[in-house]
């Protein structure tokens, strides 16, 4: 029998489930008739805060899924708490969700070595840690011994691969400077890269930074120094704006970015559209901030949940972000029908076959028991100073 596909809308989920009422199993922890509760940890304080918006935007479609009757009659609770982008934090709050709370499952944590901290305490207790907001390849490296996480985002590694084979095509004769976080996103991301540039040579320097540190400057001035002509940057949203300005002051480097600092309110405004303009990403979301989007269907009914719930959020990447995030769980706890047992959702979040409308076209969300990462392709896209423009791939 063919897998169902689903087009899926924050709307539409409110709608009844299609299979008959199922006998409610008798251990379906953090789930009554009237109330499913669904915890996350993000970076409300703290260096990485801007990243917070997609939290914030699926607590959004949340709200939206509960003004039209919920799921199945049952209401969201999302309990959304602050880790500060703190590792050790992630695990306290990961526990109180889990222990005090009584959350069904987890979703959407924000960072890989935060989600990382809790993997451990999450798979040993048997709760659902699903759709990480993170593309850590240890979210797919691990997942035998870890079966009850699941991570959402194409690879760090599969960017670092896209963006120089990129740099490839079009600039093959460019001098790569790297900057990454020193930590498993920015470590896969250097590895992808490395796969496809090693062998040329055209990285002539990297360097590495701590969420920690106050600048990046001194790692933007070695870089130069090194006689760099594009600077590939796996960043967060505050450094990738400290090094943007610095390597516009005097080097003007060709700049490429990851996905997750690609928000134009977030990063691109505060660093300067001027400087900005000519950057490069691989991206998989739509932005609802751009024209071309318009009448998009997926971007306006995401529009209007905004208008409606989105207390004053930007409309841009990173909500986007969280409105795919929010369609995935949306979707997964229907596809569950009546039975939200911890055991379930996890047989469930295997069995995926999803069109997201807030995606890029041609993009889907695909798990099953050979395939357990939702995403896996990007798309090249250009900012021209105002929009990021959809690139022919390469």
């Amino acid at each position: 029998m063919p897998r169902r596909t689903f087009t899926l809308s924050m709307a539409a989920a409110a709608l009844p489930a299609v299979r008959p009422a199922l006998a409610q199993p008798a251990a379906m922890p953090g789930v009554t008739d009237k109330e499913i509760r669904i915890g996350s940890t993000g970076p409300l304080s703290g260096p990485a805060a801007a990243w917070s918006a997609v939290n914030k935007a699926m607590r959004a479609g949340f709200d939206s899924v509960n003004a039209a009757g919920g799921i199945n009659g049952r209401q969201i609770k999302f309990i959304l708490v602050d880790d500060g982008y703190s590792p050790p934090r992630t695990v306290e709050q990961t526990r109180k969700l889990v222990e005090v709370e009584q959350v069904a499952f987890v979703t959407a944590q924000i960072g890989s070595a935060t989600g990382m901290a809790a993997r451990k305490y999450m798979n040993e207790a048997k709760v659902p840690q699903l759709f990480m907001a993170s593309g850590a390849d240890a979210w797919l490296d691990d997942i035998d011994k870890f079966p009850w996480t699941l991570g959402s985002f194409p690879l760090y590694s599969d960017e670092g691969r896209a963006i120089g084979r990129h740099l490839l095509a079009v600039k093959p004769g460019a001098r790569v400077g790297v900057l990454y976080q020193n930590d498993d996103a920015g470590r896969s991301f250097l590895r992808g890269l490395k796969e496809v540039l090693g062998s040329t040579k055209a990285i002539v320097r990297e360097e590495s930074y701590e969420t920690t540190d106050p600048t990046v400057d001194s790692q933007v001035v070695s870089l130069q120094s090194a006689g760099a002509d594009t600077l590939v940057m796996s960043a967060n949203p505050k450094s990738a704006v400290q090094a943007i300005r610095k390597s516009q002051e005097s080097w003007r480097p060709q700049l490429y970015m990851t996905q997750p600092t690609a928000s134009i309110s977030q990063v691109l405004m505060p660093a300067g559209l001027e400087r900005s303009k000519g950057a490069i990403c691989f991206n998989f979301v739509k932005d609802p901030s751009d024209p071309v989007w318009a009448n998009d269907r997926g971007v306006q009914e995401f529009n209007a949940t905004m208008d409606k719930h989105g207390q004053g959020l930007p409309r841009d990447t990173l909500t986007a972000l969280g409105a795919y995030l929010g369609s995935c769980v949306v979707q997964l706890v229907r596809q569950c029908g009546n039975d939200l047992s911890r055991e379930n959702l996890l047989k469930q979040t295997m069995a995926l076959d999803l069109e997201v409308p807030m995606l890029l076209p041609g993009l889907r969300v695909k798990t099953g028991p050979q395939n357990r990462h939702p995403l896996r392709e990007l798309r090249p896209m250009q900012f021209d100073g105002t929009r990021w423009a959809l690139l022919d791939r390469r």
